[in-house]
């Protein structure tokens, strides 16, 4: 990644949960220049759902990580922060989903928290 994130956000929503096996999925969000595989890109394989408008969930086919989504039609990608080895220099912004998370989660954080989807990008 050479571009400059312009959003982190903590998802909430089911399908984010169970993609990601935990409470949320944190994702980063950055200008599609700004991002490129350097090698494997071969090797991704992405699911997505039939009836979900902007829900897919990319990763790799031999080791199952989750890995960067390029949404062409938003003309930005939404990268896992898990997908990260060094500090993207970037930190979490808000909570997305909030009526969606898991009976067991509890957010102890000041960030702001959304309901449903998050603001216009």
């Amino acid at each position: 990644m050479t571009g400059t994130p312009s959003r982190v956000t903590h998802c909430h929503c089911s399908r984010c949960r169970k993609v990601r096996g935990t409470a949320n999925a944190t994702n980063l969000f950055v200008a599609l220049p700004g991002i490129r595989f350097v090698r494997g890109e071969d090797l991704l394989t992405s699911y997505k759902l039939p009836d979900a408008r902007t829900f897919t969930h990319v990763f790799c086919r031999v080791c199952g990580s989750s890995m960067p989504r390029l949404d062409e039609n938003r003309a930005l990608a939404i990268v896992p922060m898990g997908a990260f080895d060094d500090d993207p220099g970037a930190r979490p912004e808000r909570h997305i989903f909030v009526e969606s998370k898991a009976s067991w989660d509890e957010i102890h954080d000041e960030l702001p928290q959304f309901p449903g989807p998050p603001p216009a990008l």
